[in-house]
């Protein structure tokens, strides 16, 4: 690793993964919500992608209404682009960042996520 790497490494916050559930909990190509300390997070698991087996975690609530729905949303592709289309308003938010492609202003948060054997683990950071 250069120096100029090893220094950006240090200075990114150390990521602490916790267990949030479990793989059997997940439904291929849509979306499932998990409770995080208060917060809805919606699990989307895409084992067959043209990029292999994915796995994102956002925000639920939909920035636009309020409404806890991102969950149920329908993932899609935009300019190459994964995408959550929002039931409600039909804003497309993309899967990897949480950005939304008509609406700048509105975001989605978004956690690292990962299998870690049969569990979902949630990244926090530390």
């Amino acid at each position: 690793m250069s120096q100029s790497n090893a220094v950006r490494a240090q200075s990114l916050p150390a990521t602490e993964w916790q267990p949030l559930c479990s793989s059997q909990d997940l439904v291929a190509n849509s979306g499932v919500v998990a409770w995080l300390e208060g917060d809805q997070i919606a699990l989307f698991h895409l084992p067959h992608s043209e990029a292999g087996e994915q796995l994102f975690a956002v925000e639920n609530r939909d920035p636009k209404s309020g409404a806890n729905v991102i969950g149920r949303g329908l993932i899609g592709q935009i300019k190459g682009d994964l995408v959550i289309a929002s039931p409600l308003y039909k804003q497309h938010f993309r899967l990897a960042d949480g950005s939304c492609l008509e609406y700048p202003e509105q975001r989605l948060r978004v956690w690292p996520v990962r299998l870690n054997g049969d569990t979902v683990e949630i990244g926090l950071a530390g």
